[in-house]
């Protein structure tokens, strides 16, 4: 495919070439790729935004059927753009093009996973109560309540996730099988794959009769232009995944809109790990090489990777800090996606070292800038350090993790009341180690939105009971998840009719289940 460099509004490149260009960066030979991109104008971001308005009215009411397809052939398409789309986003990233494969899967995978939910249609949630005019003292109205869509909403693509949290990844597809149109802003490290991928989408829209405004691509690099998208008065929600810094930027901008939007915005999280004397003493050495593998899978570079472990001081411990050290010092320095996370990743080494009563240990092998690389670290401190040194529980974003260890079980809950919000936790240990720490489980509860056990946070399986999500600054609202099918809930809201006759209804809230979906009838689940 050769790439244009061009926004696509409504199914068109735009013929915008204003301004300076960007080019996309290959971390890992260290240099630029063709060709150059432009940043979105106005006329752009209005265009897209009035398209995306008219298509909303008629995509809205497109049937479920439709819809399923239309998700399932952006997944073709998406295949059928082959290894080519693997060695454009291997180079703008600088990962191996075997993690794209696995991340090509995944993101078909949940495209394919909303069709069946579309199809399937029990996610509106129809609630009925029927009418009880006998009723005394006064009669019962007849109230029916479904979920229906809110309008276009604005995505942002991920720099981590280049096929499954960008242009077509969870929000994009989650937003479309709710019944609303998505304009994307393309995360400018990989703009090429973008376009790629967003050209596949309007493949699949044309394929299907979808109306032309049902997607557009905006290209940019400024902070202005996200805020833009964001304050645009057609816009009806935000799905962002990036650093808190941009993520509370963009929820604020939301808020202060004359009329504010939702924005679920999925930002830091240092993943925290407990390791309980029980495991210790069992499996020490294992517990260490997983750490490692977990910290850092993929340079570190994603949003479950554990960046706090906690233990007991004993000599077990003694001993997995010494494997774990020996692990990082032997790594292999990697390539980041891209000189901007290096530089905030070296940022927070420094950060983390520079804290008194820390102690860190770097790879040996010396890192190459000019390819991008990283060199693993661990950083070893005591609890008591810990806790008056806030900047010790910040995320790094790379492949970096801070040990703390603690002196009692009674320092181990202090540190776990002291975390702020994460999107995971994970607890290693015996069935004796849980009895003996249930106070902690029940506390992590208040503080994420996955409790994993005698396993490691990375890797986020696409499924209707995952929750990837949590408390803030994690997420800014505890109660979403970008992963899974309850993702669609997010860019649909509640609306209830009463005493409205049965031609007037939509079909999954009148009285004969046509459609065969999951109902709420009087409260009682049914189908009938």
């Amino acid at each position: 495919m050769e790439l244009h460099g061009r926004s696509i509004i409504g199914g068109e490149p735009s013929p915008n070439r204003e301004g300076e260009p960007f080019r996309p960066y290959d971390p890992a030979l260290g240099q630029p790729l063709e060709p150059p991109y432009y940043e979105a104008n106005e006329t752009d971001i209005e265009q897209a935004f009035e398209l995306a308005d008219g298509a909303f009215e008629v995509y809205r009411h497109k049937p479920t059927k439709e819809i399923a397809e239309f998700l399932e052939s952006i997944a073709d398409q998406i295949m059928a753009l082959g290894d080519d789309l693997i060695t454009r986003v291997s180079a703008e990233t600088g990962l191996p093009p075997k993690r794209f494969t696995g991340e090509r899967a995944r993101t078909v995978g949940q495209l394919r996973m909303f069709a069946d939910v579309v199809r399937e249609g029990s996610w509106v949630e129809a609630t009925i109560d029927l009418a009880q005019p006998e009723r005394k003292p006064l009669p019962k109205p007849d109230v029916r309540r479904m979920l229906i869509p809110i309008g276009p909403v604005v995505v942002f693509g991920a720099s981590n996730f280049p096929l499954a949290f960008s242009v077509a990844g969870g929000d994009t597809a989650s937003a479309l099988a709710a019944g609303n149109p998505v304009i994307v802003k393309a995360h400018p490290a990989h703009p090429g794959t973008s376009e790629m991928v967003a050209r596949a989408i309007v493949r699949a829209a044309e394929e299907t009769g979808m109306p032309a405004g049902v997607f557009s691509l905006l290209h940019g690099t400024t902070p202005e232009l996200s805020l833009k998208l964001v304050r645009h008065p057609l816009a009806t929600a935000v799905g962002f995944t990036g650093s808190l810094k941009a993520g509370r930027a963009i929820f604020d901008a939301a808020a202060r809109r004359p009329s504010p939007i939702p924005v679920y915005a999925e930002m830091g999280s240092v993943n925290p790990v407990f390791v309980l004397p029980g495991a210790l003493h069992e499996s020490g050495a294992a517990l260490a090489t997983g750490l490692h593998q977990s910290v850092t899978l993929g340079v570190g570079q994603l949003c479950t990777c554990p960046g706090l472990v906690v233990g007991l001081q004993d000599v077990a411990m003694n001993n997995f800090v010494a494997s774990i050290t020996q692990l990082f010092e032997s790594a292999s320095p990697a390539t980041m996606l891209h000189p901007g996370i290096l530089r905030a990743y070296q940022e927070g080494l420094r950060r983390l070292g520079d804290v008194e009563g820390v102690e860190g240990k770097y790879s040996l092998a010396t890192a190459d800038e000019n390819k991008t690389e990283a060199q693993a670290a661990v950083f070893v401190t005591a609890a008591e350090t810990f806790l008056v040194h806030e900047e010790l529980s910040e995320e790094v974003f790379g492949p970096a993790t801070v040990i703390v260890s603690c002196s009692s079980k009674e320092e181990i809950m202090k540190v776990a009341h002291n975390l702020q919000g994460h999107l995971t936790a994970t607890i290693h240990g015996t069935r004796e180690d849980l009895a003996e720490y249930k106070g902690l489980v029940e506390l992590l509860q208040s503080k994420v939105g996955r409790l994993v056990f005698n396993g490691f946070p990375t890797g986020v399986e696409v499924c209707t009971a995952m929750h990837h999500g949590g408390p803030y600054p994690a997420t800014t609202d505890v109660r979403s998840t970008s992963v899974g099918v309850y993702a669609i809930k997010r860019f649909a809201r509640p609306i209830c009719f009463q005493n409205f006759p049965q031609e007037a209804l939509p079909v999954e809230l009148k009285d004969e289940n046509r459609v065969g979906i999951w109902r709420i009838v009087d409260s009682e689940v049914t189908r009938k």
